[in-house]
């Protein structure tokens, strides 16, 4: 009997997780399905290479001009800048928590690091509007300090805690016989960082880091407070910009319903929905390939 109650519980158990997991493909692929018929009605009234490498963005005019790689440019720009000041800070950060640091000051700056997170994207928005963006205009004597330096600052700031907690966790799990194996072979502390804990972790590192870019190339407000507003492709990195998901939020409230505009803006969803896609599928391949090359060092 007690065999036997234990297999229904395992059972039902499984049965809920599995059908917490349908329930969010499911849900992800209606969110999906609904952006697409929003989205491709209006391929039928722009070609689909005018809409992603045009330039123009007027949806106004008559007729309308829809070319989005402007915004295109400007969430890629942003995302990348953003990515190289927070992917080495966040590492670094997670590798002296777990490493470096003491235990007691691991279980005060890991909760400050974490708390961070739950900063609202507009109060980061305001930061960057009221300080940053003087400070960048001021130092460097630019016309206005809203632009995609200021962007990529602000996006910084928010992936890093993101990176930081995932990659410290996913150090902190690996096992210290591998590190004490190391160390007994000669190596340094070091050597034994970079060459065996690191590679051990690189699969939850590859995830900390996808989190922390997805953000990046995801939020809306802070992009919309700080990077400028301009629909135009960025020459230097103090030029404003204006990222796909700044355009939509900016805009959707003026669009009629169910007009090219309205459609154009699904679309420009759409698109950074398979931005964020690829993006993803990338990652997880490369997570797997450098998983298959640590095991293989080890």
């Amino acid at each position: 009997m007690i065999t036997l109650s234990r297999r229904k519980k395992d059972t039902i158990i499984a049965g809920a997780f599995q059908t917490s997991a349908g329930l969010c493909i499911i849900v992800l692929f209606l969110i999906m399905i609904f952006l697409f018929v929003e989205g491709l009605p209006l391929l039928n009234v722009v070609p689909p290479l005018d809409f992603l490498f045009g330039t123009a963005w007027y949806p106004t005019d008559d007729p309308a001009d829809f070319g989005i790689l402007p915004m295109i440019a400007g969430s890629l720009a942003v995302t990348g800048l953003s990515s190289v000041i927070a992917i080495p800070l966040g590492l670094m950060t997670a590798v002296y928590l777990s490493e470096i640091a003491s235990p007691r000051m691991r279980s005060v700056v890991k909760p400050l690091v974490e708390m961070l997170q739950a900063l609202p994207s507009v109060v980061i928005g305001f930061f960057g509007m009221v300080v940053v963006a003087p400070f960048l205009q001021q130092t460097f004597g630019l016309a206005t300090g809203l632009n995609l330096t200021n962007a990529a600052i602000m996006l910084a700031f928010m992936a890093v805690p993101t990176i930081t907690s995932i990659s410290e966790d996913a150090i902190y799990s690996v096992p210290n016989e591998l590190r004490e194996a190391s160390l007994a072979l000669g190596a340094t502390r070091w050597q034994t960082i970079s060459r065996v804990v690191l590679p051990a972790s690189l699969p939850g590192i590859s995830t900390a880091v996808i989190l922390g870019m997805s953000r990046s190339i995801g939020e809306t407000m802070v992009v919309l407070m700080v990077a400028g507003g301009a629909a135009m492709i960025p020459g230097s990195l103090f030029d404003p910009v204006r990222p796909m998901p700044a355009s939509i939020a900016a805009e959707m409230a003026e669009a009629p319903f169910k007009s090219d505009h309205y459609h154009a803006l699904f679309a420009t969803g759409m698109v950074l929905f398979i931005f964020t896609l690829m993006f993803n599928i990338l990652a997880a391949w490369i997570a797997e390939k450098k998983k298959q090359v640590g095991v293989s060092t080890l």
